[in-house]
């Protein structure tokens, strides 16, 4: 078998442009490239009703929001399967029978789930379902039989859970599940780009984020309102670019071909910070400079957003044929996995011979 992708996202609101240069951007290129086989786009509603069940009406409104984001930011659907997560029953199977190799006290050590148990306030009282996260991503991952695996980096430690797994099930029953690998963005910046309040992390949470929906005026009054160096008080005044989110948001889009056609007084992004660290540019003019970065790259995405929303059914059908090829696959997975651990009791006419002589009919 070829090279296999699966990625996706929570559909808890509009994806911003953390993800896309995250993961989404990244995607893109990879489905243009022609070295996949295949490329799975999940939309995991599932897992985010593991800390949504209260209110599934926000889960099931923003099924459309990633959807559309997703086509408008270039995944094609001849390309890649883009399905609903919750359709697909075989994962569900398949998530029981990998919970018997992962202990509680490994779930809770997890980074991801640490934190985020911390920022939702759960402490004790943590849903069994958002415990088990790890163990859902692992089939999500495997069920599709991926290789590869496009994420940030704070997602690292659920990739290694998903390994850990595959490691335990392939030693007792055979190798039977892919083991996958984790797929970084090349770019640093991208790795976690900061919230505009200069927050560590851009989040819909904390309401601190530049959606690829937005509007032209609400980008560029949120870039307007960026937090930038507060020591920075006057033009005169050196800057310091370093977890400056202006500048981290430039070194996740900007090239230097946006400084040849925006601002040809700097050749480069590195030209521009000395500037700034010694003194005599403004964040304003660095703002307004951001902005037509960004544009460049939101605008075609709202373009294609445009023509997608006059056609909704249409989306409709693209996610109902896309959750009907990744249902195929993942019952596949699921034959191979039932098989592997023998519990496909009527598929094997040697186990009802054998017990056929045993009881001598």
């Amino acid at each position: 078998m070829g090279k296999i992708i699966l990625t996706g996202d929570r559909p808890t609101g509009r994806l911003h442009i953390g993800h896309y240069v995250g993961s989404l951007r990244r995607r893109v290129e990879l489905q243009n490239s022609g070295e996949f086989e295949k490329i799975f786009i999940m939309i995991a509603d599932a897992q985010a009703l593991t800390d949504n069940f209260d209110n599934p009406e926000k889960v099931r409104e923003n099924i459309i929001e990633v959807a559309l984001d997703y086509l408008s930011a270039g995944l094609d659907p001849e390309k890649s399967t883009i399905f609903i997560q919750s359709q697909i029953p075989e994962l569900f199977e398949i998530t029981s029978y990998y919970m018997n190799f992962v202990t509680v006290s490994r779930l809770q050590r997890n980074p991801t789930i640490k934190s985020e148990i911390q920022m939702r306030g759960f402490e004790t009282s943590i849903p069994v379902g958002f415990l088990s996260y790890p163990v859902s991503q692992a089939t999500d991952i495997t069920a599709f039989r991926a290789n590869l695996v496009p994420v940030g980096e704070d997602q690292e430690p659920m990739l290694e859970q998903t390994r850990e797994i595959v490691h335990k099930f392939n030693s007792v029953y055979g190798e039977t599940l892919v083991m996958p690998e984790i797929m970084l963005p090349d770019n640093q910046a991208c790795m976690r780009l900061p919230g505009i309040d200069g927050g560590a992390k851009m989040s819909k949470s904390l309401n601190n984020c530049i959606y690829l929906a937005d509007t032209k005026e609400e980008v560029q009054k949120k870039i307007r309102s960026m937090f930038t160096d507060p020591n920075h008080l006057r033009v005169e005044d050196p800057g310091r670019t370093e977890g400056n989110p202006v500048f981290i948001y430039l070194e996740a889009f900007a090239t230097d071909e946006h400084f040849a056609k925006y601002w040809p007084d700097y050749a480069n992004l590195d030209e521009l910070k000395a500037h700034y660290e010694r003194g005599g540019l403004g964040d304003v003019k660095v703002k307004k400079f951001l902005n037509r970065v960004l544009e460049d790259t939101l605008e075609p995405i709202r373009a294609r957003r445009a023509e997608y929303e006059k056609d909704i059914a249409g989306v409709y059908d693209i996610l109902k044929e896309g959750t009907r090829k990744a249902r195929e696959m993942a019952a596949e997975t699921l034959a191979m996995v039932k098989g592997a651990m023998k519990i496909d009791y009527f598929n094997d006419p040697e186990l009802v011979a054998r017990h056929q002589e045993k009881y001598g009919n």
